[in-house]
């Protein structure tokens, strides 16, 4: 039987996060997937129950979490109700909040302890996962999925100048229609750790399998940023779903009971990955 259960971790600044756990209950050891999402993203977004479902029916568990700092609450997960928190994010958070979520899979203390630890990143969440990887040897292998490859390229360059002269910027979120801001300390970050949060040069420092998948109609990510990481780490494998977007075809609000076509068969591909 697949069974899905909820925790609440400590994240960065103290910030709950909310994390839940897909499993078969046969098999409660399984090998686990840990997500991370996207940029404007979370852990219910659209077609990610239906993705850990697919993942549990096949063998893993799977665990999903939202970042500290993604604009989301306890009470509201699915809803931006916290724009201070999302402002204040940056991705050395995101990075700290990815290695709690990676000790809460290892110790054992709430969940069966994950022997093999598998990271998949979406998006931003993907530039998160190529870093996280390069640094941390429990993570035995790594999907990409539409990921981004370079945290500069979420902004236009040129947006630069006055985002750090007023402080703050904002970023039309289309679906929501809110203006979502972002603070300079975002940049500072970068600034301040130009080499760890560099996705290309960590990309050429993995050396876990590494599975990158990207669909040719992309509006959002261009393919260009696959091809720029695969030429980083040319032993990675990589796969281009024909006719795939962004999200594979997933939506928000997502009101089927099957994954797209697009979505399956980058799930099968993962799998396939994980298990070989």
């Amino acid at each position: 039987m697949i069974k899905q259960e909820f925790f609440t971790l400590s994240g960065s600044k103290g910030r709950a996060m909310l994390t839940d756990l897909t499993f078969d209950s046969r098999h409660k050891t399984a090998p686990l997937v840990i997500f991370a999402h996207g940029f404007k993203g979370f852990k219910d977004w659209g077609t990610h129950n239906l993705l850990a479902r697919h993942f549990a029916e096949n063998g893993y568990r799977f665990l999903k979490f939202n970042f500290s700092h993604n604009g989301t609450t306890p009470d509201s997960p699915t809803d931006f109700t916290d724009l201070i928190a999302f402002a204040d994010n940056t991705f050395s958070i995101e990075l700290d909040d990815l290695n709690t979520v990676i000790d809460f899979a290892c110790n054992g203390t709430a969940i069966s302890r994950a022997h093999h630890v598998y990271l998949m990143g979406h998006s931003m969440g993907g530039g998160i996962s190529i870093i996280k990887t390069a640094e941390d040897k429990r993570i035995k292998k790594l999907v990409t999925m539409a990921s981004i490859s370079s945290f500069n390229n979420l902004w236009p360059k040129e947006a630069e100048e006055q985002w750090r002269l007023q402080g703050i910027m904002y970023m039309l979120n289309s679906r929501t229609n809110q203006q979502m801001p972002l603070k300079s300390t975002l940049l500072d970050d970068l600034d301040r750790n130009p080499g760890r949060l560099d996705i290309h040069a960590k990309a050429t420092q993995i050396t876990q399998p590494w599975l990158i998948v990207h669909g040719d109609e992309d509006k959002t990510v261009p393919l260009s940023q696959a091809q720029e990481l695969h030429k980083a780490q040319p032993d990675a494998q990589f796969s281009v779903i024909k006719g795939g977007d962004h999200t594979f075809g997933g939506t928000y609000p997502y009101g089927k009971d099957s994954l797209p076509p697009h979505l399956l068969d980058f799930s099968d591909q993962a799998i396939q990955f994980f298990n070989d």
